[in-house]
């Protein structure tokens, strides 16, 4: 793993408004982002690769409801 990332929702007013203007569903309290060179890195099954999916778990058992959540691979399209 190169990079874990959480991002929290805000509490604002600008949220309700940016969803009503869309027409969009309740805000999920955030995201979590993991970040890895490639395919070929998230299989990995080194010792340092383990221990980072230890931690990694550990901090998401604290905070996820993992039966309500989703989970999907992405890639990356820089528009601007």
């Amino acid at each position: 793993m190169r990079r874990y990332v959480q991002s929290h929702t805000l509490d604002t007013p600008a949220n309700d408004a940016i969803r009503a203007s869309r027409g969009s569903a309740e805000a999920y309290d955030g995201i979590t982002e993991v970040w890895f060179e490639n395919l070929e890195a998230l299989g990995a099954t080194s010792a340092e690769a383990a221990d980072a999916a230890r931690e990694l778990l550990e901090d998401e058992a604290r905070f996820i409801d993992l039966a309500r959540s989703s989970v999907f691979l992405t890639v990356e399209h820089e528009i601007f």
